[in-house]
């Protein structure tokens, strides 16, 4: 079923060269099934997960701060298991996030999580980011083609990307392929925005690299 991507999913943006079927099959796989699980882990609702996953901020930027310094694993709490890879911010609505590593159930419940399967935000190919429609990814329903969306990295880069469209997809047939094509983002949450239940569909942002910031 993963095998039919792209023909019975949402196509993928253009420049993006088909690799072959057997390759291809086994990262759609991988994306549909985190996909899935971000789904589950997306189901969380109400207040005490929007206090937590406010309260969580203040650990995470701490934590940020020491990768900064240039920490390799700044877990901003003993027994986490994700740490800071990045800053997402979307100047036009002023929001921004510390995004983490992994997109496990926990690292989901504090803050966006970039997806392992896809490349580092700002290197060639598809970067994943996935977090909650009601917390940290609230934002998404508001963004429009040609606002920004910059990742800051550790190191102190910035990469500027610019939103060109938005999709609504079936987790399992999304049409995200992390491998080929130039760098671009796609930030994932559940749909319907306001929604009490945990359904299939995900709405994706899409983001292009427009400009690299030393």
């Amino acid at each position: 079923m993963v095998t039919q991507v792209f023909r019975v999913g949402v196509e993928a943006p253009s420049g993006e060269e088909r690799r072959p079927q057997r390759r291809r099959g086994g990262l759609a796989g991988l994306v549909a099934a985190a996909l899935l699980l971000t789904g589950a882990g997306l189901f969380g609702q109400g207040v005490f997960m929007t206090a937590k996953a406010e309260l969580s901020q203040i650990l995470l930027a701490q934590a940020w701060a020491r990768a900064q310094n240039g920490e390799t694993t700044p877990r901003p709490w003993g027994w986490a298991d994700t740490w800071p890879v990045a800053r997402i911010s979307a100047p036009s609505l002023g929001e921004h996030a510390i995004v983490l590593a992994e997109a496990g159930g926990e690292a989901l419940a504090f803050g966006p999580a970039h997806l392992a399967v896809s490349p580092h935000p700002g290197d060639p190919g598809t970067s994943i980011i996935a977090a909650h429609r009601d917390t940290h990814f609230a934002f998404l329903r508001e963004v429009m083609p040609g606002d920004e969306i910059i990742i800051e990295h550790a190191d102190g880069r910035r990469s500027v990307f610019q939103i060109t469209h938005t999709q609504i997809v079936h987790a399992e047939r999304s049409g995200i392929e992390p491998e080929g094509g130039p760098a671009r983002l796609a930030l994932v949450t559940c749909w319907p925005f306001g929604s009490l239940t945990s359904g299939p569909e995900r709405y994706v942002v899409w983001a292009e690299l427009v400009d690299e910031i030393s």
